[in-house]
């Protein structure tokens, strides 16, 4: 099997089913419930429910079923229930802070930012960003509200995240990272506190 048919075969193996966890089902017939860390060459990574990371031979696996996306309105306020959850700090004054998380391609991320950041003289904004249509072409996103809630994976270019608290689908793998939508960092101050469900 090729590695894009591997991959087009995992990404078919979604299961609307009430698992969160991904599933590694091997040739043999056994079945690893955990997350899947990376497939690299003839190389598929995976870490088991108990947190331990194992190396598996692509030909010894027969698919990988991605965690559900089953919503549990009630408890969660739209996310899929059991995401796993991580708290970050987004100082205004850092151009990209780091989330320590790492997303895969595909997947779909929520963010729930709270707090206000000054970024200018006499702006301070929770992170929506400003009020208004304006436009800046020296911001990361020129289009977009000025201050408000970024994010970017690696050294991709910068995604919008604002107050949204959908679902935001990954456009590729590798380290979240957040910041705010200004060209000029010199003068800001504050930090947002963003609870991030993966």
């Amino acid at each position: 099997m090729t590695k894009r048919a591997f991959l087009l075969v995992a990404a078919a193996g979604v299961v609307a089913t009430a698992a969160v966890a991904d599933t590694l089902v091997l040739r043999s017939g056994r079945r690893v419930e955990g997350d899947l860390i990376s497939v690299r060459g003839s190389t598929i990574e995976f870490a088991d429910a108990r947190g331990s990371t194992g190396h598996y031979d692509r030909n010894d696996v027969d698919r990988i079923e991605l965690g559900s996306s089953r919503y549990d309105d009630n408890r969660t306020g739209g996310r899929p229930s059991g995401l796993r959850e991580k708290v970050a700090t987004v100082d205004a004054a850092t151009a990209w802070n780091d989330t320590g998380v790492d997303v895969r391609a595909g997947m779909d991320v929520y963010f729930e930012a709270m707090g206000k950041v000054r970024w200018g003289p006499d702006r301070q904004d929770g992170p929506a960003g400003e009020g208004g249509n304006r436009t800046n072409p020296n911001r990361p996103i020129p289009g977009r509200p000025g201050g408000a809630l970024i994010g970017r994976i690696g050294d991709s270019g910068p995604f919008p995240i604002g107050s949204d608290r959908g679902p935001i689908r990954m456009r590729e793998s590798g380290r979240l990272s957040l910041g705010v939508n200004d060209d000029y960092l010199q003068d800001n101050s504050g930090s947002w506190r963003v609870t991030i469900y993966y």
